[in-house]
């Protein structure tokens, strides 16, 4: 299963680290591709994106099921397309250093399956690596303007 772990650390409060995370409109718009999302509850947002694997693009529609919101540190959740089975999980996890520095890490594992579930699994491997590096980024320039309200 193509699977992917960034770690990051900022300096930036824990507390301020799960005001941000616990929101989906902070995060969500930040993944590449983003076209919209909606939260249905705590617990359940939908997601769409354009993905681009190289040779195969087409919109994507998730919905991530939130299993557990352990605050301030941890966050899991499962993935799983909105017609489909569990497609993949995954977690943001935040642990205090001091004060006012925090190493967040975030985890996804996806498994394609279906006609071309072995043709995708093998472009996610390359994908998900330079994805997640943009999510990284994306969160941690967004966490550093939130910091600064």
């Amino acid at each position: 299963m193509p699977s992917e772990l960034q770690q990051i650390e900022l300096a930036i409060p824990i507390n301020v680290i799960w005001d941000f995370i616990r929101d989906a409109n902070n995060w969500a718009p930040l993944v590449p591709g983003y076209i919209q999302h909606e939260q249905i509850n705590d617990n359940i947002i939908t997601w769409e994106f354009k993905s681009d694997l190289g040779i195969m693009k087409k919109k994507v529609s998730l919905v991530i099921d939130i299993k557990e919101w352990n605050e301030p540190t941890r966050v899991t959740f499962e993935l799983r397309r909105t017609n489909e089975k569990y497609i993949g999980e995954g977690y943001f996890e935040a642990q205090a250093l001091n004060r006012n520095k925090t190493l967040l890490t975030g985890f996804l594992e996806i498994n394609a399956s279906g006609a071309l579930g072995s043709l995708a699994n093998s472009l996610l491997k390359n994908a998900i690596p330079k994805s997640t590096d943009e999510v990284a980024s994306a969160i941690s320039l967004k966490l550093e303007e939130f910091n600064k309200r």
